[in-house]
């Protein structure tokens, strides 16, 4: 019997789905969810002044704004998927300090927040 039904469905290209209520709700909440997820554009960050103007808590933003700008363009470069030795000659520093600067931020940050 459903075997029929699909049969004669496709062949007179009517929808098996019930269009009212529910079904029609639910397709016009998909279609909302498409739309809106297309028009979003993810904020790209290339700069260190983007990522403070992307912090929202308070705190956190005081706390990044007394940091060593070395240290804010090591996390960008992390954030953007660089390696050490990548990070290494665009901040002009050695793997030793670099890692010591991640650290120093860790722990202001631990202690700030």
């Amino acid at each position: 019997m459903k075997k029929r039904l699909m049969k004669s469905a496709l062949l007179t290209g009517k929808n098996l789905i019930p269009t009212d209520g529910f079904y029609t709700r639910l397709n016009d909440i998909g279609e909302y969810i498409a739309e809106t997820t297309m028009q979003e554009t993810p904020m790209e960050v290339n700069t260190v002044w983007d990522i403070l103007n992307e912090i929202e808590d308070e705190n956190l933003y005081r706390a990044l704004l007394t940091v060593d700008k070395r240290a804010l363009q090591i996390v960008l470069q992390k954030m953007q998927g660089y390696s050490l030795k990548e990070t290494v000659p665009m901040v002009d520093l050695s793997a030793g300090a670099v890692y010591t600067r991640l650290d120093h931020l860790r722990k202001k940050l631990r202690k700030c927040l």
